[in-house]
């Protein structure tokens, strides 16, 4: 894990630094919620089609390394394959190629395609993991373990296509831009792209690894919700906190006084900040994610019971036209 967040880090850094050379460049800046600003004012063809290609070249090699792994169907082992340096290569050559894109052209996916297909496709992913890990973990206080027959094993052989789908048009989406969202933002996808890295090695079943990879969305949206200025803060805070106290920390095997201490300390929390902040009356807004979330959950397992209803139930044909 040291090499990967040394990797995540270093990339990081070389944004930061490139990063002040992009004051030449004139954006559309801030104007509505949600409409992204770091696009340019007068959108360029050349940046579009490097941009798009970058991107789809980056998926394809993504996904052909992963699934020429898969193929070849190999254990899990504590020391990197020829599929671990591929990933690692592929991903080490296209961030530097969209850091150096964004240098001479700077326009990203962004141009085309709305904020909230960004956001969307990592909040997917998080979510897909919470089916994932129900079986162990469960979803409400350590239960919610059951699943439709079928679900777990076809979103782990799926999870990783989607995973990177999600992260590297996440990752094409944004200029390699300087301001601390987005640094935290490149620094939290680059970890998560490690985890791709670690494909069919001993380290991407490590607990405590993955589930960091998952509450480091709490300080992320934070962050950049503090940066966006619209008070919505808290609701980040608390929401995505909301859903380690109802499920993440259950796969930590922790004592249920503790858990039971953890859970009242995170709602004297939530109370105290909308308390000081003189907005009591909203804090149901905190509950926008975690129903959002679960719903999702829940609409994926309504999927897959619906699915093995109709299988078992034998086609009827009519008896006349």
């Amino acid at each position: 894990m040291t090499l990967g967040l040394a990797w995540a880090l270093g990339f990081t850094a070389i944004i930061a630094l490139t990063a002040t050379a992009l004051s030449d460049f004139t954006i559309v800046g801030p104007t509505e919620p949600f409409i992204y600003p770091w696009r340019l004012s007068s959108p360029s063809q050349t940046a579009r089609l490097t941009a798009w290609g970058g991107y789809v070249a980056h998926q394809l090699a993504t996904w052909a390394v992963l699934w020429a792994a898969q193929r070849q169907g190999p254990g899990f082992a504590g020391h990197f394959r020829w599929f671990n340096w591929g990933m690692l290569g592929v991903h080490t050559v296209f961030i530097g190629l969209h850091t150096l894109q964004t240098q001479l052209f700077y326009d990203s996916l962004a141009v085309d395609v709305p904020e909230v297909s960004a956001l969307g496709s990592v909040a997917l992913m998080l979510m897909v993991v919470l089916a994932l890990e129900a079986p162990r973990r469960g979803l409400f206080w350590g239960r919610g373990r059951s699943q439709p027959a079928g679900m777990w094993t076809a979103l782990k052989k799926s999870h990783g296509t989607l995973f990177t789908w999600a992260l590297v048009y996440t990752f094409w989406y944004h200029p390699t831009e300087g301001t601390a969202g987005h640094l935290m933002g490149f620094a939290y996808l680059f970890a998560l792209l490690w985890q791709s890295v670690l494909l069919f090695q001993r380290s991407h079943l490590d607990r405590r690894w993955t589930l960091a990879l998952e509450i480091l969305v709490i300080p992320h949206g934070v962050v950049v919700a503090i940066h966006q200025g619209m008070g919505l803060w808290p609701m980040f805070a608390f929401g995505f906190s909301a859903i380690f106290v109802i499920t993440q920390m259950h796969g930590l095997r922790w004592p249920n006084p503790v858990r039971q201490f953890v859970a009242g300390v995170w709602l004297i929390a939530l109370l105290g900040v909308y308390v000081g902040l003189d907005r009591l009356n909203t804090w149901h807004e905190v509950l926008r994610i975690p129903t959002l979330e679960y719903g999702v959950v829940g609409l994926i397992a309504l999927g897959f019971w619906l699915k093995n209803q109709v299988r078992r139930q034998p086609a009827e044909l009519p008896e006349s036209l």
